[in-house]
């Protein structure tokens, strides 16, 4: 039975001293893993006394790392001791399993590791759908929680840094953005671009040698003031913005010798073009609706010089699809008229 138990807990928590497996039960969803702590006592997280006083004990059910895509959970049974040291605040404390638990914690080390791994790689929603594929339940605030929780990383001593500004409200408010030059990656946000914030910024890191910066004048300022030992030097965007801004202002300045050097190239002679005819038709040749207008005015001037008048000219018949439609809408309204007159009026009874 011994070995059994030594196995199981070599089996399911495997780099954790001071604990012992009593039983597993597995289920179809969830695998529930019963342990005790097994330390002589605890250290008082208020004085730091140690103490084997045990005054109490309780089960904890905190959520597990998935085991074959089922859900574990531990049912771990946790004592409470009594404090030694009479002017400790605390009367009782309760045993944390050193890499399994934590205070107030729900869930375990290890899984509270992988889930801050989600979430510093996805974030909320995101870590959610791939904490399912995992077999973890868990909702995106948690994961925001758990990574707001997050210790800063230290960050090692920067050498060369690089100075610049950033907008906040663009036109209206701006800040500083130091930037670790040799590794690429942003260091801190100074909330103004004043020189005193830059100059008591770098007073507290010594060991920057060089200050990539811009032209600015309050950088200039901050940086002699801050770091008297660092050399300091234009960034190469920079220059080469500078750069092309003489060089644009240079080229603007002096447009007219450029004209003067330039020669002027031959021009090509250009035929005469045709004199217009001004009596010409407007109308291409060739298109059905200009020939037909075309066709329609010489009909008509021929009929005025043959002596008709410009009356019997209107009354001449016309073969297109306006004049019949006019025509026989004429012919039907006469046609309504006639027929209300001939037929007697009905009147009531």
């Amino acid at each position: 039975m011994e070995e059994v138990v030594l196995w199981l807990k070599e089996l399911l928590l495997p780099s954790i001293a001071d604990i012992a497996v009593l039983s597993v039960d597995v289920s179809i969803e969830i695998v529930r893993v019963d342990a005790q702590g097994t330390a002589a006592g605890a250290v008082c997280p208020g004085c730091g006394s140690w103490s084997a006083r045990v005054h109490s004990s309780y089960l904890r059910f905190p959520a597990d790392v998935p085991s074959a895509g089922r859900r574990v959970v531990l049912q771990l049974r946790v004592r409470r001791f009594r404090c030694r040291n009479a002017k400790c605040p605390r009367r009782t404390f309760v045993e944390q399993i050193p890499g399994l638990t934590r205070r107030y914690g729900q869930r375990t080390e290890r899984l509270h590791s992988a889930l801050a791994a989600v979430g510093l790689a996805l974030f909320g929603r995101a870590g959610v759908r791939l904490a399912a594929l995992l077999g973890v339940s868990v909702s995106r605030s948690t994961i925001l929680r758990i990574v707001d929780a997050l210790p800063e990383p230290e960050v090692p001593a920067p050498r060369v840094v690089g100075v610049d500004e950033y907008a906040t409200r663009k036109g209206r408010h701006y800040g500083t953005v130091l930037v670790d030059v040799e590794t690429r990656r942003p260091i801190d946000l100074l909330p103004d671009r004043e020189a005193s914030s830059l100059a008591a910024w770098l007073a507290q890191r010594p060991s920057i040698e060089v200050i990539c910066r811009d032209r600015a004048p309050f950088f200039a300022e901050g940086a002699s003031s801050g770091a008297p030992q660092a050399v300091q030097v234009a960034d190469r965007w920079h220059l080469w913005h500078n750069l092309s801004e003489a060089a644009e202002r240079s080229v603007a300045q002096h447009r007219r010798c450029l004209h003067a050097l330039t020669p002027a190239a031959p021009q090509p002679e250009q035929e005469a073009a045709p004199a217009a005819d001004p009596f010409a038709s407007p109308w291409p040749r060739g298109h059905r609706f200009a020939d037909r207008t075309r066709d329609r005015h010489a009909a008509v001037h021929a009929l005025l010089k043959a002596g008709n008048s410009r009356r019997s000219v209107q009354r001449q018949p016309r073969n297109d699809l306006a004049h019949r439609q006019a025509a026989r809408r004429r012919r039907d309204a006469r046609e309504t008229v006639h027929r209300a007159v001939a037929e007697p009026a009905l009147g009531p009874r």
